[in-house]
């Protein structure tokens, strides 16, 4: 099953940060097959912060959806993250981008990601490591989203 994580850091050592959730994501159920490389991206929504870097990790995991995204939040919550605004500067961030083909629409989670498709910052990355993965709500690859935006 082809499971897609995206990591979103801007605040202290980016680089350092992205290893520091990768390294604690595959500590327990759950296995890194790609990545893509880190990119520097201007922020989205909110503009007054700092750049972010960000990276798309393909994952294995026995987890259903659910218990990734309690798992991706109590790392989030390990590494220190405190919401002080929506889309605003953060430690650390693990988005669930595709689990599958699942179709999830909660209060707690929507997947696909609904905003996957329009950010650059998640698009360029995930072309890189699975462009011809199928946006299953959208019927359209990656790399096809790429070129619409």
């Amino acid at each position: 099953m082809n499971i897609y994580l995206l990591l979103g850091t801007n605040i202290g050592n980016l680089s350092e940060n992205l290893a520091t959730a990768r390294h604690l994501l595959t500590q327990k159920n759950l296995s890194i097959i790609k990545q893509s490389k880190e990119y520097q991206t201007k922020p989205w929504g909110v503009l007054d912060q700092p750049d972010f870097l960000n990276q798309v990790l393909e994952i294995d995991t026995h987890f259903s959806p659910f218990e990734l995204l309690d798992f991706t939040q109590s790392i989030e919550q390990k590494m220190g993250r405190i919401k002080l605004r929506t889309w605003g500067e953060r430690i650390i961030d693990i988005d669930i981008l595709a689990f599958g083909d699942e179709i999830i629409t909660d209060e707690k989670l929507t997947l696909p990601h609904p905003h996957a498709h329009i950010r650059d910052f998640t698009i360029i990355p995930w072309a890189e490591i699975a462009p011809d993965f199928l946006h299953i709500k959208l019927q359209k690859t990656i790399i096809e989203l790429l070129n619409e935006l």
